[in-house]
């Protein structure tokens, strides 16, 4: 592909947003486990280094897929929070969920959680909506 082919292209565009694996390790931070601080993301099993992290927690937050503001009870702190643009990600997340559940071997996917997921996907994507329901745009 010749450079600037293809830039129009949806999948393209998507992937240069949150393509890597670690935006998407963030997200997930966000939406399942309830991560809101900068060091709260740190503590992850993924081991992400402070310089990645903070780059895309920048390009998140540049791209309108999270929100920063300062923690009212901490003023040192910072708050990252789902956008509605994040939350239209979910469907797209829990396929790549199931996906990998299904096809990695040594997966720790929840086997309970597993199935909520794939006996209903729509309630799934509710519940995680509906933890953010005042989310900013």
């Amino acid at each position: 592909m010749k450079d600037g082919e293809g830039k129009n292209c949806p999948i393209f565009f998507s992937l240069e947003i949150f393509g890597d694996k670690w935006s998407l390790l963030i997200l997930r931070d966000i939406l399942h486990f309830d991560k809101k601080h900068y060091n709260e993301f740190l503590e992850s099993e993924e081991a992400i280094s402070t310089n990645i992290l903070a780059d895309r927690l920048k390009k998140l937050e540049s791209e309108g897929i999270i929100s920063k503001k300062r923690d009212p009870d901490n003023k040192k702190q910072f708050i990252y929070s789902p956008t509605n643009k994040c939350l239209d990600l979910v469907p797209i997340i829990l396929e790549i969920v199931v996906w990998g559940a299904k096809y990695d071997p040594d997966t720790k996917a929840p086997a309970e959680e597993m199935a909520k997921i794939r006996e209903n996907r729509k309630e799934y994507i509710q519940n995680i909506r509906s933890k953010f329901k005042y989310v900013d745009q």
